[in-house]
């Protein structure tokens, strides 16, 4: 889950959530320059965090905080398997994409052991063996990923509250051909991305937030007590086209 600080003690947001926020994003994609298989892309922007579950498992700190998600990840293989083997019911694309994904977090799982090499190692065969069943080139299958990965990290951005203020720019990624795109605010508080890459001039995305009051607890059961009962909030953002 993804934690932020508030005034009044922590806002919550669920992983699914935030990716529900990047397919959100996803689907307000210039048609003309979209990837390939566009909805099928959505669907996997959409369920690529299904693997995270905030109501099971240890999600609090050793002092007892809700734990962020950059604090603390699984090198657990079955979990992945199981998530890759559920997004095959969409679909060999939603699961190409999904296991391309896994490959790119566990980057640095390579050399590390031998169950690790062996698990990447046939998620590479499986990518290829998908994507010449599909008919898809190596380098479409590529920006298909690339574009999920944009989507992802701007939905990070803003659910990790990164948007940099006084009008300063923040890349987002260049990975879709090369591009740079830039995330800045405006000064009426909307967004914009430079260059423009949206179908419409402007566009509204949200995510809902769990509010926690209490800063502290006993055991993860306190936790999602407190998270089911917790007060909800939905949080906006803007987006406009700046002319040129």
């Amino acid at each position: 889950m993804i934690v932020n600080l508030a005034s009044n003690g922590w806002e919550i947001i669920y992983h699914r959530a935030h990716a529900l926020l990047a397919a959100q994003i996803a689907g307000q994609w210039q048609r003309a320059n979209a990837p390939e298989r566009l909805y099928e892309t959505i669907a996997a922007i959409s369920h690529h965090d299904d693997l995270e579950k905030e109501w099971e498992g240890n999600e609090l700190t050793d002092a007892g905080a809700p734990l962020d998600f950059t604090l603390g990840r699984s090198s657990d293989i079955e979990p992945l398997r199981k998530h890759l083997e559920e997004a095959y019911y969409r679909g060999r694309w939603v699961t190409l994409l999904n296991s391309k994904h896994i490959c790119f977090l566990n980057q640095d799982q390579w050399g590390q052991s031998k169950e690790w090499d062996e698990f990447l190692n046939e998620q590479v065969k499986n990518q290829e063996k998908w994507r010449k069943e599909l008919g898809i080139s190596k380098d479409q299958a590529e920006r298909a990923y690339q574009f999920m990965l944009w989507c992802d990290t701007l939905s990070l951005i803003l659910t990790r509250k990164r948007i940099p203020d006084a009008g300063r720019s923040l890349e987002i990624t260049s990975g879709i051909d090369g591009q740079r795109y830039d995330l800045r605010q405006l000064e009426d508080g909307c967004l914009t991305v430079e260059p423009w890459c949206f179908e419409d001039d402007r566009f509204t995305v949200n995510v809902e937030t769990t509010c926690l009051e209490q800063l502290q607890f006993e055991d993860n059961a306190a936790l999602v007590a407190a998270l089911k009962a917790a007060p909800m909030k939905t949080l906006e953002w803007t987006f406009t086209k700046v002319e040129e």
